[in-house]
């Protein structure tokens, strides 16, 4: 009996690409729109949050979030994803994929809802009810990683699976580049309803009563679409590899994905044994059998999404600032509040449309031809040089006419971001771990890299500030300016290289023989043949 658990695992291995894994793909992937929608659209409304409810009457600036506020508003969502992404992961390896992913949906969709009716008109309410939605929302973004990443490794073939688990997470490129197109929708259609002068003309009158409202919607949108795959999430059967693995039901593992597959995948009526018939298989995720085999590994999969994190993150949800340091976005008081939402999620939109999301996809492309180590390898060496380029010299960048080239050499780093380590991080660790520790070990690998975000998202808030005085935002203390910040970042990534070549090359292999799986399979007696049934097979290929 016990070489009848590997019939459907080699069954999985070895199906043909069908219209089921494009349905996961879309299923699973509507969760990441949403996320990276939630997690980015923040930064295109922090600057109108501040004229809305910080300005001073009289001042010469419009109102910005203080340093306290704007660090919470920012970083709440990112904290509450570390913990979701701990929680989430280790529950479905306890209860099963499937049983929890529905509720991390329903959660982000609920609470994304929900941070755009933040109580109130006063500072301190909407400022309070917003970080407290926004940190479970952070908490359902949290569970879709780990869990969509192993769902999508556990039901695609060996030979396409980087390519569909870089799909799932490929979906961000659009969440983000969603967020920015929307932005500039709702911003020009309220500054054609209501017109408004730049601040410096009329400090008052430059932010209407209805920017109130534009803010909440921007906010609120990114729920819809995920909403509409909710339904198919919940009718999406358990993956047969934790079914099999690790709840030991084979009989139930051969019917779902006999129903998938559309394969008929025959099992003998007996006791299913424990997988691994050897001592070995029974160790646990703190055990010195964990850190032998597996230690390094979770090491370099914790460690490179770190850095690449504190990179990314300080990108993305800054940008906006490097732009206005170079003066490719105007001075704030040139604006009124609407405006200036159109015109950073105009930039927004432009960096997506042109580096981001073709990064996504050329993972997508190359992944299964290249490797993931070759990729992330390529992708950190890359960002490393361009973010040294960019800073070392910084003066010249912006200069009058030099900043469409500081745009294009900022967009590379972003396109090697994605065509590269934040696309790879997100995939190994859904390959190389073992089945009943692979969404626990997902989720420490992806939690990790949130803790890098955070301290992307608080440290360049200060270290980004002006070395003078004079020139801070209001209550910032000075910092080290954007172009040291700009070294600090290259130096980052390149360590990011370095503990690359602690992760391990997982394209063409199965994910048992990835885990060390199949070498506990042989102890305890077990075969890699197909099924018969399997060459005899019917199915529909695209």
């Amino acid at each position: 009996m016990a070489g009848e658990n590997l019939k459907v695992l080699n069954a999985l291995d070895s199906a043909k690409t069908q219209w089921y894994h494009f349905t996961a793909i879309i299923i699973a992937g509507m969760g990441f729109f949403t996320d990276a929608y939630d997690l980015f659209c923040i930064s295109l409304v922090t600057k109108m949050l501040g004229r809305i409810y910080y300005t001073k009457p009289g001042a010469p600036k419009p109102g910005s979030l203080p340093p306290d506020v704007s660090a919470a508003v920012n970083g709440v969502a990112l904290c509450g994803t570390l913990a979701g992404q701990l929680f989430f992961g280790w529950l479905g390896d306890k209860l099963g994929r499937k049983k929890v992913y529905g509720i991390t949906l329903m959660l982000m969709c609920l609470c994304s809802i929900a941070s755009g009716l933040s109580f109130g008109h006063e500072a301190k309410s909407v400022m309070a009810t917003l970080c407290f939605f926004r940190f479970w929302l952070g908490f359902g973004i949290g569970g879709d990683y780990p869990l969509s990443a192993t769902i999508m490794s556990e039901y695609a073939n060996k030979k396409t699976r980087g390519a569909f688990i870089a799909a799932v997470f490929a979906m961000q490129g659009f969440g983000i580049l969603g967020g920015g197109v929307f932005a500039m929708i709702i911003s020009a259609a309220f500054d054609a309803k209501y017109p408004a002068p730049p601040y410096e003309v009329d400090p008052v009158a430059s932010t209407i009563p209805q920017a109130d409202y534009v803010w909440r919607i921007i906010l609120m949108a990114g729920a819809m679409p995920a909403l509409l795959t909710f339904y198919w999430r919940l009718k999406m059967p358990e993956t047969a590899r934790y079914t099999a693995l690790v709840a030991n039901d084979l009989k139930q593992a051969n019917a779902d994905m006999s129903k998938v597959l559309q394969v008929d995948i025959e099992a003998e009526p007996a006791k299913v044994q424990q997988t691994a018939g050897s001592p070995s298989s029974s160790y646990g995720l703190l055990s010195k059998e964990f850190l032998t085999r597996h230690g390094l590994h979770l090491l370099g999969t914790t460690s490179t999404w770190f850095l690449l994190d504190i990179a990314f993150y300080s990108q993305n949800l800054f940008q906006k600032d490097i732009f206005s340091a170079i003066g490719w976005i105007p001075a704030a008081k040139t604006m009124n509040s609407i405006n200036e939402v159109f015109t950073i999620a105009k930039a927004q939109t432009l960096i997506a449309l042109c580096s981001t999301v073709p990064g996504y996809w050329f993972t997508v492309a190359l992944i299964d031809r290249m490797g993931r180590f070759a990729i992330q390898l390529l992708g950190f060496t890359m960002m490393t040089a361009f973010m040294f380029a960019l800073a070392f010299p910084y003066h010249h960048w912006t200069q009058p006419g030099h900043h469409i080239p500081f745009v294009v050499m900022y967009s590379l780093t972003f396109f090697f971001a994605n065509f590269g380590p934040n696309a790879t991080t997100f995939v190994v660790p859904a390959e190389i771990f073992p089945a009943r520790f692979r969404s626990t070990c997902h989720g420490i690998s992806a939690a990790s890299g949130k803790l890098g975000a955070m301290v992307g998202a608080f440290g360049f808030l200060y270290l980004a500030q002006s070395p003078d005085k004079a020139k801070t935002d209001a209550g910032y203390p000075p910092g080290i300016g954007v172009k040291n910040s700009l070294i600090v970042l290259g130096a980052v990534n390149f360590l990011g290289l370095l503990f690359t070549f602690l992760v391990p090359e997982s394209k063409g292999k199965s994910l048992e023989e990835m885990s060390g799986e199949i070498g506990d399979m042989k102890e305890g007696g077990e075969e890699l043949d197909r099924p018969a049934s399997y060459n005899n097979r019917t199915v529909p290929v695209i």
